[in-house]
Formats: structure tokens, C-alpha cells, sequence
């Protein structure tokens, strides 16, 4: 919806005083007494309403300029013609406004106050006012809207068409990201520059007959700030602002007729702060601009060149521009007395510089020198303004020249003081007023101000669009969803929806076709927001199916095992979005001993040695109905599982200790000796210990060896307690290892055999009552039966003696 406004008349409906034809003689005459009884009093009333009518049919155009107010107020005379009433023109008293912008709301307030109070002395009460807005940062877009139809085209489509040419133009706005924020600009008016009926263009469509038709439209823009300002100070002078319009678009249409718009023409309406450009070609009005330089620079120029008040200079360049020759006293107090001449040559620079930036603008619009260039507004009578912009353009200084209205189509005779330039745009805002019905209201979007064209029954989605409010974005938004992976496949949650967002019309429930009026309260309740779905794992998956087994004799359940993120997880677990779900039954006794809390291969005890980390790894015996198993065998409903390991193992198995790192093992007479050869220190948390010793978590354990030493055949006589034979036993003996005669010092190896040999001396002498005739042997070997004789008793011989007799 655009943002343009234009004036809304209201005529009183004339009375039906008509008496039906079929009354009698009698009561006519009855009438005629009583008629004549009221005639008086009719008579007041009907001048009571003609005179309301009139004051309603009035039209108050009002030209806030950057250096003076204009008012017109006039009424609608005969056969639509307009006749005015009364003029007022007064001028700041200080520089309120700056480039066509109010800056001082107040001081404006208060001139505009002076002027409508002026008026109304003339012509009664004013209530509403016309205005315009300068061009100052104005935007213009071009936009198409096309309609489809069916019998005679009415006046109220071919508005409609307009309007929604307008529409499109906003929208062209807000996609072309020129501005910042498209809300915040108002549509100050448009111009349709073609209709096409069918693919045939035409100048208006009113009374034709066809399918399709199209409209192509110029809507020009302003930020709302300078519609704000204006609107705050009418409101500050008990005016309302019933029509709005731009200041070239008022200026052109009374100067440039449709009539004459086939033409390339620009008009140039040239105030105090701003030059306003508009231009026509091909029948219709082809594009506006602005140029923010106008008369206020001429009259700084001189403030400057002759060290004047602002206002002095401004008062100096008017007698100037007249031909009259100016006195005046500068700020040290220098009385001067100058031709006109000598005040316009030092700032000619200045006025050449305007009359640069007014040719680029045209030439930037239209592309080209127009065929005519018309200068109004109280700026355009800067001498030799017109011939520094002919020259610009390079067209014929004939061809730009400057235009006072003269006679204006519409409406009655010009009071003298409006023949002259600046009464242009107050006499445009005037007509236009006066020839559109259309006018605008406001309306209040959660407590913010928004104004729309009230072209036909406008609802509330007429007055989101205008205000550039999506209603989607207020709708809560959906929860998000959870996504999780189980066995491998991906299973989404969605989460809830938000909800809708509430509208309201003044406190009451609406909706976006609900009709809206001028002072309507909207208000849009934002939805809410929806939720993330929550999910236990046990809404998506069931424990599996359990059987029972029997480990060292207890009985145990095994159940399927669940894991999310390979953590066993409960069935209470609230789930997370991207967790993953696993599951797997017990089918393997490995499998079944971890479910029932075994370690299948076993524990690890963590120690140090000697001060360095080390681990023992704590193997089971594992056997399954009886017999031995390994941990990837298969597991059924009730086996039985002795599942056997030390709680705590000893010192000698985890240093996988034995006697063969202490002592020599040799075999003497079928028996097994063990021979010290070297030692070991243990310690285990500080405390001496033995390869027995049971070792825990964390034990420090000290394991210091002694060197080996060598170990002889004396060495291993002694450890077998062998009894060498008495002195008087008359036998001698031999000592075998492995079957083999040796020494007392010979060595002696791991797996050694052992033998003694006793031999009997030869010789009578040798011979003696207690022993035997037959040779004796002593034999150590395990392939040997011992054979042990008795043991002398007379002689206290040892075999350390025969080894230091030896």
C-alpha cells in the first residue's frame, strides 16, 4: 500500500421538496397556509445548509516553503470551476526550515497558525489543509500492474489499476535496496504514464471494452521524516492534513495541462532550499527529481561576499533580481548603495553553479535537452538564471524561460498578488485538491503511526502491506525436530508447531480482511514459538529378549544390551539430537560373562617394578558345563559357567619366578636336589617379600638378583648329604656325573646326575670280618636301584676330610 494522500470532499445532499401531484385541491390550499406559516423558517434553514455545504466544499491549499507560507483557500463554484476567496502569504521570521525540510516545528507551527488565522477572518472557520512536500531526497520508481476485465472499463477500475500500479512501485522500492528500510518512506504521488488495453496503448481506459489491462505507473517517495514534520506542525496549528502531494506535481499540472504533455517539457519549480524537477513526454509525466541547491545559495553568496545578515542579503538579492538599486549596512556598520548590477556580478559564479546542477539533473532524467524549460518558484527570478541553463543544455535561451500563471483551466480569475512564480505550487496543490476525491487515513500498528491512500474499502492486510509488516514472521516459529540413528538407520522427530500470530482491531479479534477505519487501533500478538519433541529411548526401542545361566553356581539374567554413543544407556535416558542407538542380544559366553559384570579375559593389575609401570593380566578359567571353553563359543538357556581366577596373584607368578633363577637342580639317587647358586632380595610396598607374597592394585615392588655363582661336584655332595665310607671300611669310591669319573671341584649343570662308586680294596690285608667279599657301589643315578651299604661308625670321617685328604 502506498503512502500518497489527496484531499476528501464531502457535498451535503440537496432536500427533496417536490409535492406529489396527486394531492387535492382542498389540501393544497391547507398547504399553501402552512407553507406560508414556514416559508421563513425553511428559508433559514436551507441558507443554514447551503452554507454548511459551502464551507465543506472548501478547499484550503496551504505551500510551507523554506522562505515564506502560502495559503489559498477557495470553493467550487459553477460547472466545477474553483473560486477563490482569499490569499495570505507571510514569511519566516528565522531559517525554520532548511532545503524544504521543517527543522524548527514550532516556528512553522506558528506562521502556518498566523496565516490560517488571517484566513479565517475572510472566509469563516478552516479545519483541513492541502499541502505539498519538496523534493528533497526523493525517490521515483516505475512500476506495471495489470488487471483482467470483462465489460465496460468504470472509472473505479481504471483507479484501482493506478493504485495497483502504485503498489508495484513500492514494491520495486523495497527490492531495489536504495534505501535502508522502505517502511520508513512515504508515496507522495504518482503519475500514470501509459494504459494499454489489450497490447493497444490508450490515454485512458474509461468506457473501453477488453480483456487485459495494463497500466504503467511513476510513484515518487519521500522519507517519512519529512512527512512527520509537516504533519506535527499542522497538528500544532489545529490543522488536519487531508491532502498531500509533491511540489512538481502540483507546479505541472498548472502550468503543463495533459493537453500539452505530448511534449518534452521541464519544469523546474526553484524555492529557497530545493529545485524540483518534473517532466513530460509522449502524453504523460515521465520522471521527478530534486537538485538541492535553489535561491538560499545566491543569498549566502552575497551574505558572504558583503558580510550581510542572512535576512539583509535576502532582502538585498530581491531588490537586486527587481532591477532596483539596494541600500544596506554590513555587520561593522558600513552604510553601501549598489546598482543591481554590482550585487549579482560577485556571486554570477554561484548562480552559474545552480544553473549547472539544474541542467545535470534534466539531462540525467530525460536523457537529452528537452524542447522546453520552465522556470517557476521565487528562485527562478535570479537574474540570468535562464540563460546559464540554456547554455548548460545548450537549447536557445528562448527556449528556457521563467512562467508567472497567467489564467489556470479549473479555475476563476487570479487575485494579482498569485501572478508571480512562487504562487505556482500553492495554486497546483489547489487544483489537484480540488480534482481528486481521493484522501488518505491513519492508522495505528502496534502503537506506530501509518497512513494509507483511502482509495476504496481498505482492510488490514492493506495496512500490514503498507507498513511492510510479514505477518509469517510473527507466527511462532516450528520446534525443532531431534534426529537419531538407531542400528544404523536415521529416525526423525519433528517438533511441534508454533503458533499463529493474533491480530486485533481495537481490542477486538480481526483478521486480514477485517475493514479498517481512519484512528484504527491494530495490534499484532506475536505466536509461540513451538518445542523440541522429547523422546525416551524407551518410546522407540524394547528391551530384548532375556534368558538365564548359572556362573559358579548363581543364577543370572541376561538381557539385551542397549548403548547410546557406545554407553550403555537406561530406558529412562532422554534422548539428544544426533545421538546414536545401538543394540545387540547375548549370543557368545563372552558376550553373556561382560552382561552378567565378568571380565571375559580377565583383570589387570596395575604395579611398578623397579619403579617403571607394568600390568598382570589376570587369566580365567573358564569352563562351560564342565568342560574348558573359550569366549567365542555360543551360550544357552541354562548352561552353567565356572568362571575361575585369583582375586589377588602372587609375587612369583607375576615376576614368573622359579627355582631355577636361585639354585641348580641335580638328581642324586633317584631323588631331585636343589643347589643354591644365587639370591634374590624382594620387596613389595616397602616390605620384604617372597615369591608368595599376594600382590594388590598399585603395588611397588623392588626385585633385586645377586650374581650366579659356579657350582662343583663338592657343592652338590654336600646339598645330598652323602657319607663317604669309614677309614676302616677298606673300599674306595668314585664320583660319576652323568656316567662320567670326576673331580671334587668339577662343575656341575642344571640336570645333572649324580653318582658315588664304592669299590673294595684288593689284598688280605684289605680284608676284614664286617664287610662283604663282592664290591659295593654307591650310584646316584636314576637309572640305578640304590643300593645303600651300611654306613661306618668307627671312623667320624666326613666328606669334607676326603676332600682335604684328597
Amino acid at each position: 500500500m502506498t503512502r500518497s494522500f489527496f484531499m476528501l470532499e464531502i457535498h451535503a445532499p440537496l432536500e427533496n421538496t417536490a409535492e406529489k401531484p396527486d394531492e387535492t385541491h382542498a389540501a393544497k390550499k391547507r398547504t399553501v397556509r402552512r407553507s406560508r406559516r414556514t416559508t421563513k423558517s425553511r428559508k433559514g434553514v436551507r441558507s443554514a445548509k447551503t452554507s454548511a455545504s459551502r464551507r465543506a466544499s472548501r478547499i484550503f491549499a496551504l505551500d510551507i516553503g523554506t522562505r515564506s507560507v502560502i495559503g489559498i483557500v477557495a470553493e467550487q463554484a459553477s460547472e466545477g470551476m474553483l473560486r477563490i476567496l482569499a490569499t495570505e502569504r507571510l514569511e519566516h521570521k528565522t531559517r525554520a526550515m532548511l532545503d524544504g525540510q521543517i527543522h524548527d516545528v514550532p516556528q512553522v507551527a506558528d506562521i502556518i497558525s498566523q496565516v490560517r488565522k488571517a484566513l479565517e477572518k475572510k472566509t469563516g472557520p478552516i479545519h483541513h489543509a492541502a499541502v505539498a512536500a519538496a523534493g528533497r531526497a526523493l525517490y521515483t520508481m516505475t512500476a506495471e500492474a495489470e488487471m483482467d476485465l470483462s465489460g465496460i472499463i468504470t472509472p473505479e477500475q481504471q483507479r484501482n489499476l493506478d493504485f495497483a500500479g502504485v503498489q508495484a512501485a513500492q514494491a520495486a522500492l523495497t527490492d531495489s535496496h536504495t534505501v535502508d528500510d522502505p517502511t520508513l518512506y512515504y508515496c507522495v504521488g504518482y503519475s500514470t504514464i501509459r494504459y494499454l488495453l489489450d497490447g493497444t496503448p490508450l490515454k485512458s481506459l474509461v468506457g473501453q471494452r477488453g480483456k487485459k489491462a495494463k497500466a504503467v505507473v511513476i510513484a515518487t517517495f519521500l522519507p517519512r521524516q519529512v512527512i512527520d514534520s509537516m504533519q506535527s506542525a499542522l497538528h500544532e496549528a489545529k490543522l488536519d492534513m487531508h491532502a498531500l502531494t509533491l511540489e512538481p506535481i502540483a507546479a505541472i499540472n498548472v502550468l503543463i495541462p495533459p493537453t500539452m504533455r505530448h511534449l518534452n517539457l521541464v519544469l523546474v519549480d526553484i524555492g529557497a532550499g530545493t529545485s524540483d524537477v518534473a517532466i513530460t513526454r509522449n502524453g504523460s509525466v515521465i520522471a521527478y527529481g530534486m537538485v538541492p541547491l535553489a535561491g538560499d545559495e545566491i543569498t549566502e553568496a552575497i551574505s558572504q561576499h558583503f558580510l550581510l545578515d542572512f535576512n539583509v542579503a535576502e532582502s538585498v538579492k530581491r531588490q537586486a533580481s527587481a532591477g532596483e538599486e539596494p541600500h544596506f549596512t554590513d555587520i561593522l556598520g558600513t552604510t553601501c548603495s549598489l546598482t543591481a548590477e554590482e550585487v549579482i556580478e560577485p556571486v554570477l559564479p554561484n548562480i552559474e553553479a545552480l544553473a549547472k546542477a539544474i541542467a545535470k539533473q534534466i539531462t540525467d532524467l530525460n536523457g537529452e535537452a528537452p524542447q522546453a524549460v520552465m522556470l517557476v518558484g521565487g528562485g527562478s527570478l535570479t537574474p540570468r538564471l535562464n540563460e546559464f541553463v540554456a547554455k548548460e543544455l545548450g537549447m536557445p535561451e528562448n527556449r528556457v524561460a521563467v512562467r508567472k500563471p497567467e489564467k489556470i483551466d479549473g479555475i476563476e480569475d487570479l487575485p494579482d498578488d498569485l501572478h508571480s512564480p512562487d504562487a505556482v505550487t500553492p495554486l497546483g496543490i489547489l487544483k489537484i485538491a480540488s480534482l481528486n476525491t481521493l484522501h488518505f487515513l491513519s492508522v495505528y500498528i502496534n502503537e506506530e503511526e501509518y497512513s494509507l491512500f483511502n482509495f476504496r474499502e481498505l482492510t488490514i492486510s492493506d495496512a500490514l502491506l503498507n507498513a511492510g509488516i510479514n505477518l509469517r514472521k510473527y507466527n511462532g516459529r516450528p520446534g525443532l525436530g531431534l534426529m537419531v540413528t538407531i542400528g544404523g538407520e536415521k529416525k526423525f522427530f519433528p517438533g511441534t508447531l508454533g503458533t499463529f500470530a493474533q491480530i486485533t482491531l481495537d481490542g477486538a479479534e480481526a483478521g486480514l480482511d477485517t475493514p479498517i477505519r481512519n484512528g484504527a487501533h491494530i495490534e499484532i500478538i506475536a505466536g509461540k514459538d513451538g518445542t523440541t519433541p522429547s523422546v525416551r529411548l524407551s518410546d522407540i526401542i524394547t528391551a530384548g529378549r532375556e534368558y538365564t545361566i548359572y556362573i559358579n553356581g548363581r543364577e543370572k539374567h541376561i538381557r539385551q544390551r542397549i548403548t547410546v554413543n557406545g554407553q550403555e544407556a537406561d530406558a529412562s535416558r532422554m534422548l539428544a539430537d544426533g545421538d546414536i542407538i545401538e543394540s545387540r542380544e547375548f549370543k557368545s559366553l563372552g558376550e553373556a560373562l561382560l552382561a552378567a559384570g565378568y571380565p571375559p579375559t580377565g583383570r589387570k593389575i596395575h604395579y611398578t617394578l623397579n619403579g617403571e609401570e607394568a600390568a598382570f593380566s589376570c587369566t580365567p578359567e573358564i569352563l562351560l558345563n564342565d568342560a574348558p571353553a573359550s569366549i567365542s563359543m555360543p551360550i544357552h538357556p541354562g548352561d552353567h559357567v565356572e568362571y575361575l581366577t585369583d582375586e589377588e596373584p602372587k609375587l612369583g607368578s607375576i615376576l614368573n619366578l622359579s627355582d631355577a633363577d636361585t639354585s641348580v637342580v641335580i638328581y642324586y639317587e633317584n631323588e631331585e636336589y636343589h643347589i643354591p647358586s644365587a639370591s634374590i632380595e624382594l620387596t613389595a610396598n616397602g616390605r620384604p617379600a617372597s615369591p608368595g607374597t599376594l600382590v594388590s592394585e598399585g603395588c611397588r615392588i623392588t626385585c633385586v638378583r645377586s650374581e650366579r655363582r659356579t657350582t662343583t661336584v663338592s657343592d652338590a655332595l654336600l646339598a645330598v648329604n652323602f657319607q663317604p665310607p669309614a677309614a676302616t671300611s677298606h673300599v674306595t669310591f668314585t664320583i660319576l656325573v652323568n656316567g662320567q669319573p670326576a673331580e671334587f671341584t668339577s662343575p656341575v649343570k642344571n640336570g645333572d646326575t649324580l653318582a658315588v662308586r664304592l669299590t673294595p680294596l684288593s689284598g688280605p690285608e684289605a680284608a676284614g670280618p664286617a664287610e662283604s667279599a663282592n664290591p659295593t657301589e654307591h650310584a646316584a643315578s636314576p637309572l640305578q636301584p640304590k643300593t645303600e651299604p651300611a654306613p661306618s661308625k668307627s671312623h667320624g670321617l666326613t666328606i669334607e676330610d676326603f676332600i682335604r685328604r684328597d
